[in-house]
């Protein structure tokens, strides 16, 4: 067999594991696609959104303690809904934002897993209950539900999300070995679109895929690659390895308190006292109670607004406030630093702006792919010769005289 029936077998092959693979995965690209679309910019839209709740209407000298203004909110949700964390902002014109988060066991459906799910803004400086949000219910968070896993368990969802996705890889490699040319002349031709006055509709939507599909598959699988983390832990774990150079974990220390009959709330207004001066320079962190008597008051310091991929980690003795240990982004190994910005880098918001338009047109295109692949496809296999089309305008001429 000569090289050039080797290269055309082994295309011929590529070709049918790229149809197949697109037949079988089409709607499940498209579905993300959509989905991910829709999120992409969900940050900042519901942030003007609750502007008026997120804001105070006038900035006082001195806040309230944080714990009392915790009680306040406590007491104006009700006590069957407990809260779980508050985020404290550094702006001083901002509310604080307190979390109620509770689960329900027994059910593979997320609306059925979700016993409450709140956001309440609360005025630092009056401790006024500013707005109440059923994030259960919220658009955006229901969108991000469907790309995660479906709106079903995580267990189960999202391993049909992580398969869809490694497939939507091979995909996209496969296309590009279809797509690569033979010649430079070749090249030349793939690509831009040179379509004429007579350029049929058909041959529009084959370059329509081709040359979209080229120019977007870095970013396709940067997305693609981002999503697999999220979904498996092995594929993870290669990522982290790869980035570290190493096997090994990261050794993360979990502190103890040490049982006192300190004032717990006294202690919780110093670590949040503590973390504002230690990182003054921060967008805002996240202070969460001890889980049990010996477990400690954890702060997650998010270093810039509307990202996460710098975060620091501080442990607090829950009895007295004193400060543990912290664990700041700069102590983090590359691998740890790159598993952190996974998120940031799948929605683009790595890039501000910038970033998430280009997620945005990137998951667009890779929406249009299955659509104008399954049209190449259809066009190829159920297009009428012209004797079929005759035939059928014969008919159809016939049948509207007969009506007449």
């Amino acid at each position: 067999m000569t090289g050039k029936k080797k290269k055309s077998l082994f295309k011929t092959w590529v070709g049918r594991v790229h149809l197949w693979l697109g037949l079988t995965s089409g709607l499940m690209v498209l579905f993300l696609s959509v989905t991910g679309c829709l999120y992409v910019f969900s940050h900042e839209i519901t942030n003007w959104l609750r502007h008026d709740e997120m804001y105070v209407q006038q900035v006082k000298e001195n806040p309230l303690p944080v714990s009392e203004v915790w009680k306040s909110a406590q007491d104006f949700i009700g006590a069957d809904k407990p809260i779980s964390n508050v985020t404290v902002y550094n702006n001083p014109e901002k509310a604080l934002v307190f979390t109620v988060y509770e689960r329900s066991e027994g059910s593979v459906w997320y609306f059925k897993n979700i016993k409450n799910y709140y956001s309440i803004y609360a005025d630092p400086y009056t401790g006024k209950v500013l707005g109440i949000y059923d994030e259960e219910l919220d658009f955006f968070n229901i969108v991000k539900m469907l790309h995660w896993s479906l709106l079903l368990e995580t267990e189960i969802g999202q391993p049909v999300i992580g398969w869809s996705t490694f497939i939507f890889v091979v995909m996209l490699i496969t296309g590009i070995i279809l797509w690569w040319p033979k010649n430079k002349a070749a090249r030349k031709q793939r690509f831009t679109f040179l379509w004429k006055d007579s350029t049929k509709w058909r041959r529009k939507n084959y370059d329509l895929h081709n040359i979209l599909g080229f120019y977007i598959s870095a970013i396709a699988l940067i997305i693609a690659f981002t999503g697999m983390v999220f979904a498996f832990t092995w594929f993870k774990a290669i990522v982290y390895v790869a980035a570290s150079g190493t096997i090994v974990p990261p050794e993360v220390v979990k502190e103890q308190s040490v049982v006192a009959d300190g004032d717990k709330d006294a202690a919780f207004n110093k670590a949040c006292s503590i973390t504002k001066e230690r990182h003054a320079g921060a967008d805002a962190f996240r202070l969460t109670p001890a889980a049990d008597s010996t477990g400690v008051i954890n702060a997650y310091v998010q270093q810039h607004e509307g990202v996460y991929y710098k975060l620091h980690n501080i442990q607090f003795d829950q009895y007295n406030g004193k400060l543990l240990s912290e664990r700041r982004h700069e102590d983090k190994n590359f691998g740890e630093k790159l598993i952190t910005a996974n998120y940031d880098i799948h929605v683009g918001a790595i890039l501000g702006i910038p970033g998430k338009i280009i997620a945005f047109i990137g998951s667009f295109i890779c929406g249009m792919l299955p659509v104008t692949g399954f049209l190449i496809w259809y066009g190829r296999n159920f297009k009428k010769s012209p004797a079929e089309k005759k035939k059928s305008l014969l008919a159809f001429l016939k049948l509207k005289k007969a009506v007449t």
